[in-house]
Order: C-alpha cells, then sequence, then structure tokens
C-alpha cells in the first residue's frame, strides 16, 4: 500500500520486522536468537548476515526495490534469512513448501514474478525438474549461500528501506478454482499482531524459549518463529517433526511455549505411554494449537498429559491471522468450540443475505482487524478480493453461543484441510478428467483421526472402460504433491446432481 498518503508526525518511525529484531540486538546483541540442531546464530550474527545478504542482493544479483525473490526448503535458519533480510530492503520473497512438485514450484515462482530463488540443497531434484520463466538465479544454501555472504562488499550507499505498509513476506494458499494465490502480509501486519500474540499466549517475551515446528513456508509457522526474537527471546527450528523428538525436548524443562497443529499430536499420542508420562513434567506457559479443529477427544489427551492451563485452541486464516482463541480455562468446559474473538479484532457472522445471523444460528463468519493482508499477488499485479465492507471471510461457516463463543460448523467451498494443509479438491478432479477411463470425478474431504481430514474421491468411468484407485494413483504422483493426492477412491454409475446439475458433494460425505 505504498500508494496510502499519510500525514505523519516528524517523529514518526516505521515498524518492520527487522526494525524490531534490530533493537533486540542492540539489547542483547550475544543472546541466542535461532537453534537448528547444531547450529546457533546470536543476534549480532544475524544482523550481520542479513546486512550482508541485502549487499549481495541489491549489488551482485541486481535486485530492486519492489522485486520479488521466493525461497523453498525445509525449516532451517536461513530461511529465515533471506525473507526478514530482502523485506527489510522492500524485496519481498514467496515462501515456500519443499513438498511442491517441480510443477507447482515453477508455476508459483512464475506468478511471484520471482527473479532469484533460494533453496535448501535437498530441493535439487525438484528444481533441475522445474522449467522457470522468471527465475534468473537460483542459489542453494551451503557453501554457495556462504561464499556470497562472506564475499558481499559493503554498501556504498544507504538502501532504500521498507515502510509498514510495503510486503514483508508472500505466502502462497490455494484459491476455491485450486489456483494458488499469493498473500500479501505487510510488515505493518505482523509487527502488530506480535505484541497481541506476546500478550495473548505469555510465551514470546525475552526470556521465553520457543520451539518451532510448523513450515515456516506457511504464514502461522513464519509468524510463530519470528514472534520471540522480536522481541528478544530464542527460537529453536526444527527442521522435521520427530513426535519423540519433540516430546523429548518438551520434557526437558527448557522451552516455554510451542505451536503444533491436530496432526502433530495424533502422532505424539501415538507413542508409547510409558514414553509420555516419562516426559509429562514442562516448563510451558502455553501449547497453541492452529490449521485445523482439535478434536474434542484429544483436548482431553493433551490436558490430562500436561495439565490445565496451557493449551490454546486458534482458528484463522493466511489472510487475515488470527480470528479467535479458545484460552485454557475454557478447553473443557466449550465443547468443539474456537473461543472468543482475538484482541483487536471483531467477529460477526453473516446469513445468504448479508444480515447478522441470531445467536445459536449458523452463518458464515467475517473477520475485521488490523492484522489482515493487503490483498492477492496474482499475474504481476496486487488484487484485492471483495470485501464487505473491509471485513474478510475466508467461506468458514459458525454460530456463537449465549456467552459469545464462536463454534466452526463446517466450510462455505470445498476446502479440505490435511494434516494442517489446505488442499481444493478442484485442482485434483481437474487432472483426474484427463484420464482417459474417467468420465466424471469429486473429490471431498472425509474424517480422519491422524490427518483430521483425508482426501476420498468418486469417479464415474466412460462406458465399455474401467480404472483402479492404484492405477488414479500413479496417474497423479507425477502432477501434485503426495498430500494432495487421494488414497481412496469409490466407482459410482452416476453422481449425485441437483435440478441444475451441480454435483452435490454433500450427498457423498458419511
Amino acid at each position: 500500500m505504498n500508494d496510502l498518503q499519510l500525514t505523519v508526525p516528524a517523529t514518526y518511525q516505521p515498524l518492520t520486522i527487522a526494525t524490531g529484531i534490530r533493537c533486540s540486538a542492540r539489547r542483547t546483541p550475544d543472546k541466542p536468537m535461532f537453534i537448528e540442531g547444531e547450529k546457533r546464530r546470536t543476534f549480532a550474527q544475524f544482523c550481520e548476515r542479513i546486512d550482508r545478504l541485502q549487499a549481495h542482493a541489491l549489488g551482485e544479483l541486481g535486485l530492486a526495490f519492489g522485486q520479488h525473490a521466493a525461497v523453498v526448503g525445509p525449516n532451517c535458519i536461513e530461511f529465515l534469512e533471506v525473507v526478514v533480510g530482502l523485506s527489510e530492503v522492500g524485496i519481498a520473497s514467496a515462501t515456500l513448501s519443499h513438498r511442491l512438485n517441480s510443477v507447482e514450484l515453477a508455476d508459483i515462482c512464475d506468478d511471484a514474478r520471482a527473479e532469484v530463488l533460494f533453496a535448501h540443497d535437498s530441493c535439487r531434484p525438484t528444481i533441475s525438474a522445474a522449467r522457470f520463466a522468471t527465475v534468473k538465479q537460483i542459489i542453494y544454501f551451503g557453501d554457495d549461500y556462504e561464499q556470497r555472504l562472506a564475499s558481499a562488499p559493503a554498501l556504498t550507499a544507504s538502501p532504500r528501506l521498507a515502510g509498514e505498509w510495503d510486503t514483508f513476506c508472500i505466502p502462497y494458499t490455494s484459491g476455491t478454482t485450486g489456483r494458488p494465490k499469493g498473500v500479501m502480509l505487510s510488515h505493518r501486519a505482523r509487527a502488530l499482531v506480535f505484541p497481541v500474540f506476546a500478550i495473548e499466549y505469555g510465551c514470546m517475551g525475552p526470556d521465553d524459549r520457543f520451539l518451532a515446528i510448523a513450515p515456516l513456508a506457511h504464514g502461522a509457522g513464519m509468524a510463530f518463529a519470528l514472534c520471540p526474537v522480536f522481541f528478544g527471546g530464542t527460537c529453536e527450528i526444527m527442521p522435521k517433526f520427530d513426535p519423540e523428538a519433540v516430546v523429548s525436548k518438551l520434557g526437558s524443562g527448557e522451552f516455554t511455549g510451542v505451536f503444533l497443529v491436530p496432526t502433530q499430536f495424533h502422532a505424539i499420542f501415538a507413542l508409547p505411554k510409558e514414553f509420555l508420562e516419562a516426559h509429562r513434567k514442562t516448563g510451558l506457559k502455553a501449547m497453541i494449537s492452529n490449521a485445523s479443529a482439535l478434536p474434542q477427544a484429544m483436548k482431553e489427551k493433551i490436558i490430562d498429559l500436561w495439565g490445565e492451563g496451557l493449551l490454546h485452541e486458534t482458528y484463522g486464516s493466511t489472510e487475515i491471522g488470527l480470528a479467535t482463541n479458545l484460552r485454557p480455562p475454557d478447553q473443557l468446559r466449550k465443547q468443539q468450540c474456537v473461543g472468543l474473538p482475538f484482541p483487536c479484532t471483531q467477529v460477526k457472522l453473516l446469513d445468504e443475505d448479508g444480515k447478522p445471523t441470531p445467536r445459536g444460528e449458523i452463518g458464515e463468519l467475517f473477520t475485521l482487524c488490523p492484522f489482515m493482508f493487503s490483498g492477492y499477488w496474482q499475474d504481476g499485479q496486487r488484487v484485492i478480493p471483495p470485501l464487505a465492507n473491509g471485513w474478510f471471510s475466508a467461506g468458514d461457516l459458525a454460530r456463537q453461543d449465549d456467552e459469545g463463543f464462536f463454534y466452526i460448523v463446517d466450510r462455505k467451498k470445498d476446502m479440505v484441510v490435511t494434516g494442517g494443509i489446505n488442499v481444493y479438491p478442484r485442482q485434483i478432479e481437474e487432472l483426474l478428467y484427463r484420464h482417459a477411463s474417467v468420465q466424471e470425478a469429486a473429490v471431498i474431504g472425509v474424517p480422519d483421526e491422524q490427518w483430521g481430514e483425508r482426501l476420498k474421491g468418486f469417479i464415474v468411468c466412460r462406458e465399455g472402460m474401467s480404472t483402479t484407485a492404484e492405477e488414479l494413483i500413479e496417474f497423479l504422483k507425477p502432477q501434485l504433491s503426495s498430500y494432495k493426492i487421494p488414497r481412496d477412491f469409490d466407482f459410482l454409475a452416476e453422481l449425485p446432481r441437483n435440478p441444475s446439475g451441480k454435483i452435490l458433494k454433500r450427498a457423498l460425505r458419511p
């Protein structure tokens, strides 16, 4: 929103993510900021490295304010260096999952107009198979990246720094048609929500140590990793989720906060009971769950193991951040609930005519807050979605009880959340229609104890032809990430439809 004209006092200073981190570095330069396995990065070292990265980007790489980069890989400190460092000089990074296949990776990089791709070495096979239209250089973390930083010359002039309304990063989320959409998150949106995180959860101050497990490529994973260090705390990053390692770390008593998704909780409680009991004592102040609904039975297991007063269940989206939070005192008394509106956040339910729904009745959930995104980045331009006087809806249906607590009932659209990742069935259906034996296809989400939901397909074969679930899975593998491929298929004579011919997916659900 650089075109927004504001009258500001002479004392005004824009607050960016890097600004907050640099302030923490001035207070405690030698304090560990990030830990990843054997790697340690103090606040002073992190700031020195992003200085060098900026010099290299603006110099040898030829990047300029307003251009975009991309970063892909599993969780690592370098991932955060790229996003924070480049964003301070106005170069926003598209943050991409290492689980994307080569076609998906190239499509998103091209949509983002990424000039440079920074990548973890494990992504080499995927990247080598990709065909990029906009990416001019690929830099792998490791020797190449380190040598570039070491040889980066000092900047001859002060770079143009980003302002609050400039884009901090661009995580990608699937659209209603299955096409990925870049969510433009400003420095302002992140910098304003961080103090609210710190107050609401109470585990992100200078004396805290946070365990970051969720993918940094996603909005929540990035936010929960950066918030503690923004205030001078320490964050340990896990490159991949290992349930036994997570329980051991929490049982060490060193950590005050952790963010987990329901799928990870399921994996944790699949461990032997004796092991869990031996590590139940922690130093946690808060345990945060997000990304998909946390089953009530799982909430009870969490509280039984780690005690009351820790668990928070939050509801939100990449576009708005967090909309509601169910705090620890209400976890058992409010069944299958997502809580009250987040601080500084307004939530309302509207019917199909745009009128407020009475308490207890189902309506579409709309949110208004200062943490919202700036729009979508698509086809080389910023796109503002249709909003209801500034209110945003992720398409979820909910109800509100007499005490003001919200309960998510269903999704207005057909989005499926499996393992904490959003999947839109239409993308899968379009590919299934390309199979020679497929006449009609529908994909839905069905309940799954471990993943929250799993994908299931329904197929009508062409007359005189047939196929199998195994054949369809093999057909989809080269074209989709593994988590987007249904493992179950039912073969029907016809799909249920309404009078206008639209497939009735609700009739397919169990």
